[in-house]
């Protein structure tokens, strides 16, 4: 008796333990790599819903550091071992794709009217989106209030074009111990993204439509010109500095106006400093308020046979009001103007205003096949005439010439 006991219960537990691993075979992970310190507010919640509405299905998220995390992915997918889903920048994605590294993700037309102008032109080229945006980064001119009024300016007046700009950091700097403007010119990535800020405030871009490298044209040179001439009221030795450095300077007080995005309002206000926003100042030729348009995206990657479920799951968690809980909890420009959202938040902080309005008139960061090598032509471009080693035609046609490789 005791005996046949004994094999029942090893009967029951083989039964059981083959149980448990034909369900954990039949369960399939979906990794997904998220940059940060930490897992994007609102995802934990979003992926159980998305995990009951989808069983058989794990969501395995990893978190990687922001200076680790488009290495890891890019390595991992070169390897033949891809992540199933990660957070890129949009920029990466035409090259991911021309090395067959990620699947097309299709946008319909209700899809891409919900979110604003140009978000979905940041994710597309030859007419497929290649990625889902995740999240979106605008920029506004932020003045320091104390500092204009010491310059003999009025403080609660921001200046609206170039050349009223370039003529207030000028007034700082003779009339004050302050710099009038903060330039960023060091060899980091967002030197190039700073100067598209008046490339696009300008009527100006980098490649056309039609896939024509456009750099060395009419409104380019004036926009290199003016950041030139900006430079001589700057910081000592902007190739020193990139955004968040130039920023550390401002909120020190030290520096009369930056170009930045919402969350440098945050850090004013909790630094106890007197400040403003405004659109950014705009160039000769502009049509209206313009801004660099940057995001990032989650893209799907080939190979590891749940593309279609990580689709999915990138629309799911990037969907409507998730989206925009995701954006409020971070201090980012929202990708869709939902309503009644938008409009509330733009009438309870108005600062929001001018990183919304400089939209219609903005432009993507360029989709080129090697963005590694746009950024460097870039950044030796800027750094030659902010030197003076270099007059702004000349380092424009240069440039134009360099990058017609990475097309």
């Amino acid at each position: 008796m005791k005996s046949t006991t004994g094999l029942l219960a090893v009967s029951l537990l083989t039964l059981v333990t083959a149980s448990s691993a034909a369900f954990a075979q039949d369960v399939k992970e979906i990794s997904f790599i998220n940059c940060g310190d930490e897992l994007t507010a609102g995802y934990p919640e979003y992926i159980a819903e998305w995990e009951a509405a989808n069983p058989g299905f794990k969501v395995v998220p990893e978190v990687v550091g922001w200076g680790q995390c488009q290495d890891k992915v890019t390595t991992l997918a070169a390897a033949g071992t891809p992540v199933a889903l990660a957070y890129v920048g949009s920029r990466t994605l035409k090259q991911f794709a021309l090395n067959d590294l990620i699947v097309p993700i299709p946008m319909t037309d209700e899809e891409k009217a919900a979110y604003y102008n140009y978000v979905p032109e940041t994710v597309t080229f030859d007419g497929t989106q290649w990625g889902v945006p995740v999240a979106f980064s605008t920029k506004a001119l932020f003045w320091n209030k104390d500092i204009f009024e010491a310059a003999g300016l009025d403080p609660e007046v921001a200046p609206k074009t170039w050349e009223e700009e370039i003529a207030f950091a000028k007034q700082i700097e003779d009339n004050t111990d302050f710099d009038g403007f903060g330039v960023v010119a060091k060899t980091f990535d967002n030197t190039m993204h700073q100067f598209l800020h008046w490339v696009y405030t300008n009527d100006g871009q980098v490649i056309d439509a039609e896939g024509n490298i456009v750099l060395d044209s009419p409104q380019n040179l004036e926009a290199l010109t003016a950041l030139r001439d900006i430079s001589a009221y700057s910081e000592e030795g902007p190739t020193a500095y990139e955004q968040n450095e130039v920023r550390a300077i401002w909120l020190d007080g030290t520096l009369g106006m930056i170009h930045a995005s919402p969350n440098a309002g945050i850090l004013a206000t909790e630094a106890g400093m007197n400040w403003g926003v405004a659109p950014l100042p705009l160039g000769p030729s502009a049509k209206g308020p313009g801004t660099l348009l940057i995001t990032d995206s989650l893209a799907v990657f080939k190979g590891t046979g749940v593309e279609e479920q990580a689709i999915s799951l990138a629309k799911f968690i990037t969907d409507g009001e998730r989206q925009w809980a995701a954006e409020m909890a971070q201090g980012l420009t929202p990708l869709r103007p939902i309503e009644p959202q938008t409009s509330e938040l733009l009438a309870k902080d108005p600062n929001w205003a001018p990183f919304v309005d400089g939209i219609e008139f903005g432009g993507p960061e360029p989709l080129l096949t090697d963005y590694v090598g746009l950024q460097n032509v870039m950044i030796e471009m800027v750094q030659s005439v902010v030197t003076g080693q270099s007059e702004p035609a000349d380092a424009l046609t240069t440039a134009a010439g360099e990058i017609e490789q990475y097309k």
